[in-house]
């Protein structure tokens, strides 16, 4: 039988892991507005909140049963849907705001997704115009 862990040492990884998540968001929301223009890794998350990226990592892997890459990139493919619902920009600016560079932007897009951000854009916005048709036909 597993020996239960003290509460304060659970306190501490929920804290963490509030902690972290708080981090990554205000990190990639940081991206979008040009306050930075480096992805952070892991590593530096860990160095912000004092702790060994391997602490952060096993942390995160027992609170949530994810990887601490997990939770970063689901927070960068939801702002990627985002900013794609924007017209204005091209998938490229989108890219290079997200500090990659427009192929491996394409890369990481399709592997959480399942298509490349211009065939999402272009589904999103056929979506849009047959809203439109409805709205307009009713």
């Amino acid at each position: 039988m597993p020996v239960p862990l003290p509460k304060k040492i659970l306190a501490r990884q929920h804290e963490i892991t509030a902690d972290f998540t708080r981090l990554v968001h205000a990190h990639v929301d940081d991206l979008v507005a040009g306050r930075a223009t480096e992805a952070l890794e892991i590593r530096d998350f860990a160095g912000q909140l004092c702790i060994h990226p391997t602490h952060l990592s096993n942390t995160l892997k027992l609170t949530t049963g994810e990887a601490p890459c997990a939770i970063y990139e689901r927070k960068l493919v939801a702002v990627s849907k985002q900013l794609l619902s924007n017209p204005r920009q091209s998938v490229a600016e989108i890219a290079a705001q997200l500090t990659y560079d427009p192929s491996n932007f394409t890369k990481f897009f399709k592997r959480f997704v399942g298509i490349t951000p211009r065939q999402y854009r272009e589904e999103l916005w056929a979506g849009q115009r047959a809203e439109t048709s409805e709205t307009v036909t009713s």
